[in-house]
């Protein structure tokens, strides 16, 4: 028998979405995103479309464009709603809620005001910590803290897909949170902090 090899990763080679109009995906994607359109080719018969970006770090982000595709479902296949408009970014099982570019520390402002000078609605910037918080606390702060982990904003593509940049600022803690089971109950019986139903409104990335 033949020893197993482990599996090793090296990153995204790419990741691949659903656009409803390629033209308009590959205009955002290499004049307001500013990345370079690396590959695009036919699907035979007619199919549909795929088109690559290069992100950096050697990782592609896709599209494919199908002729039978189905209409968007925000809240379904994609975030609800942009992150900071009050209302629930959540999306149902199995979807791809965001994408999010590394950005560093001391330019993401100026990328903020890049796209917003590009007539993109974006949030406000955002400082996440990365450790539970108690009830009526929230999971961010209006300034750059030493419990801030990262810094980012977001925003939408033309098909309503989130998108964010985000910044690395401190290491972040190790600690790890016991993960929640299908009816979000911890392995030793307990809530979500703060919760006493699973199924609330959740407006945090």
């Amino acid at each position: 028998m033949s020893e197993v090899t482990k599996l090793e990763y090296k990153g995204v080679h790419h990741m691949a979405l659903v656009c409803q109009d390629m033209e308009k995906t590959v205009d955002f994607y290499t004049n307001t995103m500013e990345m370079e359109l690396v590959k695009g080719f036919d699907l035979g018969g007619g199919y549909g479309q795929h088109f690559f970006f290069d992100m950096g770090g050697g990782n592609l982000l896709a599209f494919f464009w199908f002729a039978d595709a189905g209409k968007a479902a925000p809240g379904v296949a994609s975030a609800s709603n942009l992150l900071g408009k009050g209302k629930s970014i959540s999306s149902a099982h199995g979807s791809m809620n965001h994408v999010a570019f590394h950005a560093p520390l001391e330019k993401i402002e100026a990328f903020r005001a890049n796209l917003m000078a590009k007539g993109v609605e974006c949030s406000e910037m955002v400082n996440h910590v990365d450790v539970e918080t108690n009830p009526g606390e929230t999971h961010s702060s209006q300034e750059v803290e030493d419990s801030t982990w990262v810094r980012s904003f977001y925003f939408l593509d033309p098909d309503g897909i989130m998108l964010e940049f985000c910044a690395d600022v401190t290491p972040g803690t190790d600690d790890l949170t016991l993960p929640v089971n299908a009816e979000g109950l911890k392995a030793d019986g307990s809530n979500l902090l703060g919760s006493s139903h699973p199924d609330r409104d959740r407006t945090r990335p």
